[in-house]
């Protein structure tokens, strides 16, 4: 019934809107300062990694900290080039009400990787509402660039069907 209703409902897109916009401003606002200022994650990971959240002496989430040994700190270039960016993209996303599902849904694992590795701030917040926008869908980009891009993406798919070309070719 909720999820009907955020997904449907004109007046439920208002509010999404005015939602979808704070938290849009408070991811690029956050990537914008990561990009001009010359991020850099190797603190933050060598902090996640020697200090990993822990009940006791029992690492609460082993497989994230590995993940961080192994894969993360090796590539941290990756890893400083994809932070600032894909906080930008998020935010532009959710501002400009463009691809707003998958702003939300990337901004959801951001706010997850930044609590596995023990920070809280405002990353439960950010992920509450970012999961009332996932559910609402394209209600949520129903005042944004979604009320275009989205009738598009569906056209081009429906094409590509009637085409009999594989969407996984």
């Amino acid at each position: 019934m909720i999820g009907n209703f955020l997904r449907t409902n004109r007046w439920a897109a208002v509010v999404l809107t005015f939602a979808r916009i704070w938290l849009g401003w408070s991811w690029l606002k956050s990537g914008w300062g990561k990009v001009t200022g010359g991020f850099d994650a190797s603190g933050f990971m060598a902090n996640a990694i020697n200090n990993p959240v822990a009940k006791g002496d029992t690492i609460v989430y082993p497989n994230y900290v590995a993940f961080l040994e192994n894969f993360a700190a090796p590539n941290i270039d990756v890893f400083n080039f994809i932070v600032p960016w894909g906080e930008v993209l998020v935010g532009l996303g959710l501002i400009l009400g463009c691809l707003t599902t998958a702003a939300a849904f990337f901004g959801v694992v951001m706010n997850f990787a930044f609590m596995f590795a023990g920070t809280m701030s405002t990353n439960p917040m950010m992920v509450l509402i970012s999961i009332f926008l996932f559910v609402a869908a394209a209600n949520a980009g129903r005042y944004g660039l979604d009320r275009w891009v989205m009738p598009y993406l569906r056209e081009k798919i429906k094409g590509l069907r009637k085409d009999g070309k594989s969407l996984n070719t």
